[in-house]
């Protein structure tokens, strides 16, 4: 019986203990709730920036670009003609070959132009003689008119058959400078130094006056083709220097510069032919590659930039992250130029002045988010939770 009691007032201990434990919880709870209704946002964390991490709306005088692109050309090129028609006996070059002014290209066979050149001298002899006999005649004939032996008429003839003969002397003269020329003529030498980009015949081919032989370029100097938008034309002048990147050259660059600009647009289009002229001393550079670079304009007035790394793009939105009212905002900008080489971008929207930028790389901000900016330097990096 004594242990039945001394059970029965275990267990009540026991409970007592658990309903003083339940309302003690429940007190602290009620406490808890009340000092959070007292003080709302209390467990929200504030970002912290230092003056590193920020940027303001400057006004920069920014390096102002013009993109040209187009093709090489070498500027003295020509396809070398015949000047005669005949056989060719020999061609003493192959493309790719350097060559030199006045070096031998093309031989023709000179059988035909030899004998042609000795008849048209006979020719000339049998006139040269013509030519004596009617001046000594002419001379014959002026001293009978004096003595009174022939009439005016016959000595009027006499000097007529002189001028005739005269004539046909220098004619003669004529056809054989002719058949000189085209006998030499028929041995074709270069007309400038170069590299030759294409022969046209082969030994034995029978050619016509002026058939193309063979094309030569100078690659020592270049140029390239570009068309510029009629709009952009006033701003170029002769002589800009032009940094160009080449394809297949890599990282290495070349330098031109604007050596004509054409006076009217391109048929159908709006635009304007301008030549870049392009150094090519190692003759590294081939006809017809394509070009790629930029002319520096004029520097205009200053305009309003931001850091191009505060410039946030997403979802095809361009925006800036601000620090305003102790908060964080996400403003819409527009923006315009960019200058790489100062990395710094054109802002065209109008921000309040001297309002905190974000210019380094944070993820994970949200518009809204407390937000403050420590004045001791350096700092921590901050977050965003």
């Amino acid at each position: 019986m004594a242990s039945w009691f001394t059970r029965r007032r275990t267990v009540g201990t026991i409970v007592s203990v658990i309903v003083i434990a339940v309302i003690a919880a429940g007190v602290t709870l009620r406490a808890t709730q009340r000092a959070a209704a007292e003080s709302p946002g209390s467990g929200t964390v504030a970002l912290e920036f230092t003056a590193t991490d920020l940027a303001t709306v400057e006004p920069k005088v920014l390096a102002r670009w013009l993109h040209v692109s187009g093709t090489l050309q070498p500027v003295n090129q020509t396809t070398v003609k015949s000047k005669v028609s005949g056989e060719v006996r020999q061609v003493t070059v192959r493309e790719g070959e350097a060559i030199t002014a006045g070096q031998v290209l093309v031989r023709f066979d000179t059988a035909d132009l030899e004998a042609k050149l000795s008849e048209r001298t006979g020719a000339m002899e049998a006139s040269r003689a013509q030519l004596a006999l009617a001046e000594k005649t002419r001379i014959q004939n002026h001293t009978l008119l004096k003595q009174g032996f022939i009439s005016q008429n016959a000595y009027d003839s006499a000097e007529s058959n002189l001028s005739v003969n005269q004539g046909t002397s220098k004619s003669s003269e004529a056809q054989v400078q002719l058949a000189r020329n085209a006998l030499r003529d028929a041995v074709v030498t270069a007309p400038l130094s170069g590299t030759v980009a294409k022969r046209h015949v082969q030994p034995g081919e029978k050619v016509n006056f002026d058939a193309p032989l063979i094309t030569i370029v100078d690659l020592g100097q270049m140029e390239l083709q570009a068309m510029i938008p009629a709009n952009d034309i006033p701003e170029l002048r002769i002589g800009m220097k032009v940094d160009l990147a080449i394809d297949g050259f890599g990282e290495r660059r070349f330098t031109g510069t604007i050596d004509r600009i054409n006076p009217t647009t391109e048929a159908g289009t709006r635009a304007i032919l301008v030549f870049v002229h392009v150094p090519n001393p190692d003759a590294a550079l081939r006809g017809g590659m394509f070009g790629t670079g930029k002319v520096t304009l004029t520097a205009g007035a200053p305009v309003p930039t931001l850091p191009a790394i505060a410039i946030r793009t997403e979802a095809g939105q361009t925006f800036v992250w601000t620090i305003e009212s102790g908060k964080l905002g996400r403003r819409i900008v527009t923006v315009g130029r960019r200058d790489d080489a100062a990395g710094r971008v054109e802002i065209k929207t109008p921000l309040p002045p001297d309002t905190p930028i974000l210019a380094a790389p944070f993820d994970n901000l949200k518009a809204g988010a407390p937000a403050l900016v420590r004045a001791s330097a350096p700092s921590k990096s901050a977050g965003a939770s």
